[in-house]
């Protein structure tokens, strides 16, 4: 039988030869790059006030893409990776707040099927019984796992539990995650909206797309929690990971009110460096003229109110 194989708009291709990849690791080979810099974590992240919350609207980043989103009395947590390392890659800072002190999680959220988005083992620690919201083609990989709370979404799709809808929103990305699965599930992010809530669009991964633009006519966003990291080289990376310029002009083509950069600090995917990414995210943003209030650099573990 044949297997769906899911597509960019535009039909953009997100595909490398091998020479590609090889062209690339003999040009990593010969960088070297300052690792000392790590993204600032909270001493004292709010572990008992996540825990008993229920009223006050919230986001907690936890690190690389993964947040603990507090909305209408619902815990929602985005592409959940709590791993120490993801294969060679050793993560730089730990996790904002450690799993175990996490509160009761009601919906999951995720963007697509890479590792650094879709850990099985911290999927299978999460407390509580979520529903886990993802792209279509991705739910057999849950139920193959015994995770029968699991609904399918296409782009445009959408769900609505206690008073809140959560649409998948398309993204310039692939999948895989073994070497007969590309593109068989799809990839996307995802907006969260609600009568008198702050609407909330988490990117998940993309690269540079018209798709941004439509999300922004599509619905009236307050938050826009884009990636920023994963660049470098720019000629391997561009059509699949924004460069930092690129992010602003995302945000901007969104016309959400604040951007929180995600995507960085966690696991080096590429050869930027996290010191580099938020570097190139300020001055690009000084460069734009854009209020200096509308960028929410947060520390790991630390909590927005959203009131």
């Amino acid at each position: 039988m044949k297997r769906t194989r899911y597509q960019n708009l535009d039909n953009i291709q997100v595909n490398h030869s091998w020479r590609d990849l090889l062209l690339w690791f003999k040009e990593r080979m010969k960088k070297q790059k300052d690792l000392s810099f790590q993204v600032p974590l909270v001493e004292n992240p709010e572990i008992t006030n996540l825990q008993t919350n229920r009223t006050e609207p919230t986001i907690t980043w936890i690190g690389h893409c993964t947040f603990l989103i507090q909305l209408n009395g619902l815990n929602i947590i985005t592409d959940p990776v709590w791993a120490k390392q993801l294969f060679t890659y050793k993560r730089l800072t730990s996790p904002g707040i450690p799993l175990a002190d996490i509160p009761s999680i009601d919906v999951v959220l995720i963007s697509h099927s890479h590792y650094d988005h879709l850990h099985q083992q911290t999927i299978y620690h999460l407390p509580g019984n979520p529903l886990f919201l993802v792209p279509a083609g991705l739910g057999k990989w849950f139920t193959k796992r015994r995770i029968e709370h699991v609904a399918e979404f296409n782009w445009w799709g959408s769900f609505r539990l206690k008073d809140l809808v959560f649409t998948f929103v398309p993204a310039q990305h692939w999948t895989k995650r073994t070497l007969f699965d590309t593109n068989t599930s799809h990839w996307g992010g995802w907006v969260i909206t609600g009568e008198r809530m702050p609407a909330i669009y988490f990117a998940g991964d993309s690269g540079y797309f018209r798709g941004f633009t439509e999300i922004g006519e599509r619905f009236e966003l307050d938050y826009a929690l884009m990636p920023i990291g994963a660049y470098e080289p720019e000629w391997f990376m561009h059509r699949q990971h924004v460069s930092p310029e690129e992010a602003v002009q995302a945000f901007l083509d969104t016309r959400a009110k604040y951007m929180i950069p995600t995507h960085y600090g966690a696991f080096m995917l590429a050869d930027d460096t996290p010191l580099e990414a938020l570097e190139r995210l300020m001055n690009e943003w000084v460069r734009r003229n854009i209020k200096k209030e509308k960028l929410l650099l947060l520390k790991l573990g630390e909590t927005l109110s959203l009131l």
